[in-house]
Order: C-alpha cells, then sequence, then structure tokens
C-alpha cells in the first residue's frame, strides 16, 4: 500500500513554488555577445525604426506606382530611367513622374519611389528609357522604414530567455549592452563514506562521484553557476560546517545523499537548524526520488537529493529547475519536446505513484517504437542509454505492451 503522507507531485511542487519568490535575483549589465541563454531583467524598447529607411526586396526598379496604371505586355508604360542606385548608398535625387531607378534587392528608394517593379516583369529599351509589362500597386516588393519594429515599441519583455535571433534584433537596432538577471549560484554537496572523486581508483566499497557532475551539467543548462563543495562524510560537524559555506555563498543549495531513513540521516534536521521555516516537504509520492528533501531557509531554497544518480537527474528536472525558473523571473513558457511511440513491452506502476521510465526510442519499419529501461535508479547507464522518459501518472496502473505512449525526450 502506498504510504498516504506523502504528497503529490503536483501537491509537492505547488507548495514548494509558493514559498518562492518571482524574480528575487538581482541584474548585471552585459553586452550582446555573452547575452545568448540569459534572461532579460526589464522589458527592451525600440531605440528607433527599423531598418529605418524604405528598401527594395527584389531587383528591378523603383517607380511611383501610379505611373504603371494599366500596364501590360499588349501596351507597356514608358519610364525614363534617372539613375541607379548603388546597395548600401541613399540615392540623392528623387523620382518625378514618368521615371524610374534601377535598384538591388535591400537598396533603399529614392523620394518619390513607392514600389518597386520586379525586372522580370521590366523590358530594358535602352540605357535610360524601360517598359513596365505589369501595373504594380503601392508598397509592393518594399519593405517601408517602421515596418519590422517602430520606435518605442516593445522588443522583448523582461523574464525572456533570450535566442540567437533576439540577440540579432538587439544587433539591428543599435543595443549593445542590455540589463540581464544574475545567475543564480547553486552549491552541490556530496555526502556519503562511500563516494570517492573520479580521479581515484576504486576500491570494494567505494564509488566514483558521479552526482556532481551530473549536477553541475543540468545547472548549466538551466541558466545557473554550479559550486561544487567537495564530498561530505557522514559526520554531523563536518556537514553542518560545509552547509552553513555553502549558506554564505549560495543561492541554492543542494545536497545529494543522506534522505533515506537511518542512523546517518543528518539531512533533515541540518536544514531544519539553518533557518525558517526549515524543510517543505520530506518525502513525494514519485518513482524515483521518493524521498527527496525540499527545504527554505530564510529565503534560501535548500535540496536533498537521492544518492540515486537517476534520481538526482528526475529530482533536479522536477523540483530544482522550476524553482531556479522562478527565481531568474523566467515569463517563457517552457514545453518540453514530446513524440509518439509504440511501447514494446508491458510496465506496471503503483496506484497513487508518479514514475518516470527510461525509454530507448527508435524508428523501425517507419514505426517510432519505446522500450523501457527497467533497472534500479542506483544504475546511471540506463539513463546514458536513454534517450526518452516516459510518466506514468498517479490514477494509472501502468500501460501495456503495444500501447501507444508519450515520451518526452531528452
Amino acid at each position: 500500500m502506498l504510504d498516504k503522507k506523502y504528497l503529490t507531485l503536483k501537491e509537492s511542487v505547488k507548495l514548494l513554488l509558493d514559498y518562492i519568490e518571482f524574480r528575487c535575483l538581482s541584474f548585471e549589465i552585459v553586452s550582446i555577445e555573452s547575452a545568448y541563454n540569459r534572461i532579460t531583467y526589464e522589458d527592451i524598447l525600440a531605440p528607433e525604426n527599423l531598418p529605418g529607411f524604405k528598401r527594395s526586396t527584389v531587383d528591378g526598379f523603383a517607380v511611383r506606382s501610379q505611373d504603371t496604371f494599366g500596364a501590360k505586355e499588349t501596351m507597356p508604360v514608358y519610364l525614363t530611367v534617372k539613375g541607379h542606385i548603388p546597395m548600401g548608398v541613399a540615392p540623392d535625387f528623387s523620382l518625378n513622374p514618368g521615371e524610374a531607378a534601377s535598384i538591388g534587392t535591400g537598396g533603399m528608394l529614392p523620394e518619390g519611389a513607392d514600389a518597386v517593379v520586379m525586372i522580370e516583369h521590366v523590358n530594358v529599351v535602352s540605357s535610360d528609357l524601360i517598359e513596365i509589362l505589369k501595373p504594380i500597386g503601392p508598397g509592393e516588393n518594399v519593405i517601408f522604414e517602421d515596418e519590422d519594429i517602430k520606435e518605442g515599441e516593445l522588443v522583448i519583455p523582461k523574464g525572456h530567455k533570450l535566442k540567437p535571433q533576439d540577440i540579432g534584433a538587439l544587433a539591428g537596432l543599435g543595443i549593445s549592452q542590455i540589463k540581464v538577471v544574475k545567475k543564480p549560484v547553486i552549491a552541490i554537496i556530496l555526502t556519503g563514506d562511500e563516494i570517492i572523486p573520479y580521479t581515484e581508483k576504486v576500491t570494494p566499497g567505494k564509488i566514483r562521484d558521479i552526482n556532481s557532475f551530473t549536477l553541475a551539467g543540468l545547472i548549466d543548462l538551466a541558466g545557473g553557476i554550479p559550486l561544487k563543495m567537495g564530498i561530505v562524510k557522514d559526520d554531523y560537524k563536518e556537514l553542518k560546517a560545509i552547509v552553513n559555506k555553502a549558506y554564505e555563498l549560495a543561492d541554492i543549495i543542494l545536497i545529494t545523499g543522506g534522505t533515506s531513513a537511518g542512523i546517518k540521516d543528518m539531512t533533515a534536521q541540518i536544514i531544519n537548524e539553518l533557518g525558517e521555516p526549515g524543510i517543505i516537504f520530506h518525502g513525494v509520492s514519485i518513482k524515483p526520488g521518493k524521498p527527496i528533501i525540499a527545504g527554505v531557509c530564510n529565503n534560501k531554497p535548500v535540496f536533498g537529493l537521492p544518492g540515486h544518480p537517476v534520481a538526482v537527474y528526475i529530482c533536479f528536472e522536477l523540483f530544482v529547475k522550476p524553482v531556479i525558473n522562478k527565481m531568474l523571473g523566467l515569463t517563457d513558457k517552457t514545453y518540453k519536446p514530446k513524440v509518439k511511440a509504440k511501447l514494446t513491452k508491458s510496465i506496471s506502476s503503483q496506484a497513487g505513484r508518479r514514475d518516470f521510465i527510461r525509454v530507448y526510442l527508435e524508428e523501425k519499419e517507419g514505426e517510432l517504437l519505446a522500450t523501457p529501461l527497467l533497472s534500479k535508479s542506483g544504475l546511471i547507464m540506463t539513463l546514458v542509454k536513454a534517450n526518452g522518459i516516459l510518466c506514468i501518472p498517479e490514477d494509472l496502473l501502468g500501460f501495456e505492451k503495444d500501447e501507444i505512449v508519450e515520451v518526452e525526450l531528452l
């Protein structure tokens, strides 16, 4: 039977986020070259019109559109070619009735012109005379000076994660520096007498550090700065000292190991002693990751993550990442890519518990198949081999073989 004291995933995440202040981190000013994937701290408004001048979208002839009305191949309109407009140069003449100017794609229209006739619809009679074979309307084949964006309009809202195209737009507007939310520093503390640095040789009973590297990568991808605090033995005084140090240096603290019941379970006690209100919840009805601890100590989030590598990954995505997003003030809607696939074997779950199953996706004969990688959460290689995660909701007892399921891509 499921232990009723554990919160559901939805309940626990909501409870936790209620304690987190939105956009509680300060800002810094950075150049746009280093602003990729950063979160905007304030609205960015256009300081000028873009592109700033009327430009052609085709190769052809700039004209006064009314001069082309009635033109057709059997009865063309004749216009005098007043000149040529080189790329990157503002024309030093204007068009009068009956005049045209040759222009390339991206060229600036002269005064008086309001359209561009494509070269395909023009017959060049001589260097200073053309025939227009098709009428054209005002604004046709033209980008106007404020068509991309007008001065004073919102370019990028605050709380937006900057994409490459956003940086390109800022450069096009001449914006070189912007305010972004400071990246949160996230401390990683490993606990356990059995953990050794990855550089050491494994002896019976010892395992190399996996979790600090997994977490450091996840933190970097989530927009934070990982701060590795090292490996701490299962000693209360030593662990408390390193947690206190992390509390001074970091915005979020992650402690791996020490969350399961047992005589060495000190994480919960230390979190409660760190500040108010302390632990928000201990244990959630999920698998893997059931024994997770989440606390807030004087407005600083502190997590006790399970020691198993797969559980660490799952708990970070489910609990730590939403906290980071709220602290950053991220307002973008985030959508994880998902696909439909046919399950290659049946999998079961416990009622009232949400299970996260690693799966391997492969296409065979035009059909996408999902093969469950069933193993204990202490084995990292299933996560390495997996390219998707299948969630079994609390109200289901599993999925049957050949059932079409929704898989979240890793």
